[in-house]
């Protein structure tokens, strides 16, 4: 078996049954351990989010709302676009449906991961305070636990390379922009574009949490914005056929009929993984964020994370599916449509400009997502070799981009996938773990009066 094989073996291993058992199943356990305590301070997690509850004196480096856009600039990508289309390809409309499930079960994840990241922050090399799983084991669980924090960080530097997100904007701007203008991609053109693309990302991430913070406040609504804006126009003119494929999707996730004949449990295994790609909940990556919030109230950042499910699968990649059903494009089974290509083909079928209109939100989608890969991938590094040293790490990550816009990833996929799934299993095992330390501080802060 060549190495190629083996990375290809192993990535599709580790997103195989153990880890959507280990992931739905955690997520339905910590919403029943609550008793969907977090979910019925909704309103609650919205009045954080628009900064009632911000103090500058708090610990952290970013408010609420920028730990909330630098998750999401990670998460709101192309999960969101081309994820979508694979999980509708190979599992069919039924496929939504389970993805919602998996979000919603989601949702409970991120409170206790995230609560945990500020209830357990840590100290690097350099003495500043920092969050994630794996300052959550060494602070929470203790140093026999530290095999499981150094398994988190060494899949968390290789999980997280930017190779993946820089092909496929590569790859989108060949197909929606170039080819249309009868330019080729090229060798030459696809090395220009990961330079273009490598200098973007430098200018932010040589900057550090706040300034990434700061660029995905601003970039992350935007772009939802746009590709909301976009997608309600593709629904309001084909308006009559929204209630016919809602239905579908509802009808199909328990009958399978239209992919797969009947069998569903693949349909839940293809909705369930493309939902655990797509809002990664229980991962790990997120509470790194969510670390870093100003604030002195673990729950309070718990409900802020809570958010992103919701925002990225529920609304997201439901508008992206319906875009996908109610043009019919998902039945078009022609060679080479797929992933990208179906969701550029759905938007330029139905909407004069539409192509355009998704490739700039692809662009925004992609480059803020590179942003938020790098602090992980940084706050990984940092862990295990200092602090002082992150600097490496960074010129390695902007040397990936590069690599990534030119190269076949084959093999890389396998090995990024296979990562990124790794970082699962010390996530949740802390989690379950330190579940009822979160729920006394919840029980203490949803006490209070002034909430």
């Amino acid at each position: 078996m060549s190495l190629k094989e083996i990375l290809v073996s192993f990535g599709n291993a580790m997103w195989g049954t153990p880890l959507l058992l280990l992931l739905m199943g955690g997520g339905l356990f910590f919403l029943l351990y609550s008793r969907f305590l977090p979910f019925r301070y909704l309103k609650h997690a919205i009045q954080i989010l628009r900064g009632k509850y911000d103090k500058d004196q708090s610990e952290g480096d970013i408010n609420h709302y920028q730990a909330l856009s630098t998750a999401l600039a990670a998460t709101v990508g192309m999960g969101n676009i081309s994820g979508v289309a694979v999980a509708i390809t190979m599992g069919g409309p039924g496929a939504i449906f389970w993805m919602w499930v998996s979000a919603f079960v989601g949702m409970a994840t991120k409170f206790f991961t995230c609560t945990l990241a500020v209830m357990y922050r840590g100290k690097d090399s350099l003495g500043h305070l920092q969050g994630g799983p794996m300052y959550v084991i060494r602070e929470g669980l203790g140093k026999k636990w530290q095999p499981l924090a150094i398994l988190f960080c060494v899949a968390g530097m290789f999980g997280t390379i930017p190779s993946f997100q820089s092909n496929q904007l590569t790859a989108a701007i060949g197909e929606g922009l170039l080819l249309p203008m009868g330019i080729e991609l090229t060798f030459a053109i696809k090395l220009t574009i990961g330079f273009i693309l490598a200098i973007i990302v430098a200018m932010v991430i040589l900057g550090g949490i706040k300034r990434i913070g700061t660029v995905a406040g601003r970039m992350v609504p935007m772009m939802v914005g746009i590709y909301v804006v976009a997608v309600i126009a593709i629904l309001v003119l084909n308006y009559e056929l929204v209630p016919q494929y809602l239905k579908l999707i509802f009808v199909d996730a328990f009958t399978a009929n239209s992919v797969l004949g009947g069998a569903v449990g693949a349909i839940v295994v293809a909705g369930a993984r493309r939902a655990a790609f797509s809002n990664e909940a229980g991962i790990g990556t997120a509470p790194m964020a969510h670390g870093a919030a100003k604030t002195n109230e673990p729950v309070r950042e718990g409900l802020v994370a809570m958010m992103g499910p919701a925002i990225d699968t529920i609304i997201v990649c439901t508008m992206t599916a319906l875009a996908i059903l109610i043009t019919g494009i998902w039945q078009d089974h022609t060679e080479g449509i797929s992933g990208v290509t179906l969701t550029i083909k759905a938007f330029d079928d139905s909407l004069w400009g539409g192509r355009y209109l998704l490739v700039l939100a692809l662009f925004i989608f992609a480059i803020t997502s590179l942003f938020s890969y790098s602090y992980y991938g940084g706050k990984c590094f940092s862990y295990l070799f200092g602090a002082q040293h992150v600097r490496w790490y960074q010129y390695f990550y902007i040397g990936m981009v590069i690599w990534g816009s030119v190269a076949s990833l084959g093999a890389v996929i396998g090995l990024i996938d296979g990562m990124y799934a790794l970082m699962a299993f010390p996530t949740m095992i802390s989690a379950f773990i330190l579940a009822p330390k979160v729920m006394k501080a919840a029980k203490v802060y949803f006490a209070k009066d002034d909430l």
